[in-house]
C-alpha cells in the first residue's frame, strides 16, 4: 500500500509536528547538498524551527558570501535594469571588497595607536610588536638620511658662503694695494716736484748777488768812495 497524501496544514498535535519537522528538514538539507554537488551551484538554506531554533546549509560554508550575492542581486533587481546587473554586480563586489579592506586598515591603525588589544590573541600581539619594531627602525633610517642631507647641505652652503669671504677679502686686499701703490706714486711724485723746483730756484738766484750780514755792516763802515757801485 502506498503512502497517501498528505493534507497541507497545520499539524495540530506538537509531537507529531515536530517529528514531521525533523523529518522534512533532513530532507531537505539533504536535497540542497544534492543540488548543490549535482549542479555546481552556490546554495544557502535558512530555517528557525517552531520553538526558534536556527538550523542553516550552505555551500562549502560561505553563507555570508552567498546572502551578500543574494543582496546585491535583489537590490540591482529592484533598482537596475537586465542589461545592467553585471555592470552593478561587479561594481558593488568591488565595493564590498573595499568596505572590508577599509574596516581591517581601521583596525589595524587602532590597534598601532594602542587601542582595542584586548581581542587580540598572543600571536596577534606579537606580531603587532614585530610590524611596530620594524616601522620604528625605518623611520630612524628615515630621520638620520634626511639629517644627514640636512648636514651635507648646510656644509656646502657654509663653504660656499666661505668661498664668497675669500673672494671678498681677496678683492679688498688688492684695492688696498692698489691705493698703497696710488699714495706712494703720489709722494714720489710730490717730492720730485719739490726737488725739481728747489733746483730751478737754486739755478735761477746763482747770478744775483746777494751779500751776506757780515759783509753789509762792513760796507756800511766803509767810507762812501769805498764802497762797491749799485746798479
Amino acid at each position: 500500500m502506498g503512502r497517501g497524501k498528505v493534507e497541507m496544514k497545520r499539524i495540530e498535535n506538537k509531537i507529531n509536528r515536530q517529528v514531521t519537522f525533523s523529518k522534512r528538514r533532513t530532507g531537505l538539507l539533504k536535497k540542497a547538498h544534492e543540488i548543490s554537488v549535482l549542479c555546481d551551484a552556490e546554495v544557502a538554506l535558512l530555517g528557525f524551527s517552531p520553538k526558534g531554533k536556527l538550523f542553516q546549509y550552505s555551500t562549502d560554508s560561505c553563507m555570508e558570501r552567498i546572502l551578500e550575492r543574494y543582496d546585491r542581486y535583489s537590490y540591482s533587481n529592484r533598482q537596475l535594469g537586465p542589461s545592467d546587473l553585471t555592470t552593478y554586480g561587479s561594481w558593488a563586489l568591488e565595493k564590498a571588497k573595499l568596505n572590508a579592506r577599509l574596516e581591517v586598515l581601521q583596525k589595524n591603525l587602532k590597534h598601532y595607536d594602542g587601542e582595542d588589544l584586548d581581542t587580540c590573541s598572543l600571536k596577534e600581539l606579537q606580531s603587532l610588536e614585530q610590524q611596530l619594531d620594524s616601522a620604528l627602525k625605518h623611520i630612524r633610517s628615515k630621520r638620520n638620511q634626511m639629517m644627514h642631507q640636512s648636514v651635507t647641505a648646510l656644509q656646502k652652503r657654509a663653504k660656499s658662503i666661505q668661498d664668497q669671504n675669500n673672494v671678498l677679502e681677496k678683492n679688498v686686499k688688492e684695492k688696498e694695494k692698489e691705493k698703497e701703490k696710488e699714495k706712494t706714486l703720489a709722494s714720489q711724485q710730490h717730492s720730485t716736484y719739490i726737488n725739481a723746483t728747489m733746483s730751478t730756484l737754486n739755478i735761477g738766484g746763482s747770478n744775483v748777488y746777494q751779500p751776506r750780514r757780515g759783509e753789509e755792516e762792513i760796507g756800511r763802515e766803509m767810507p762812501s768812495w769805498m764802497r762797491p757801485a749799485e746798479d
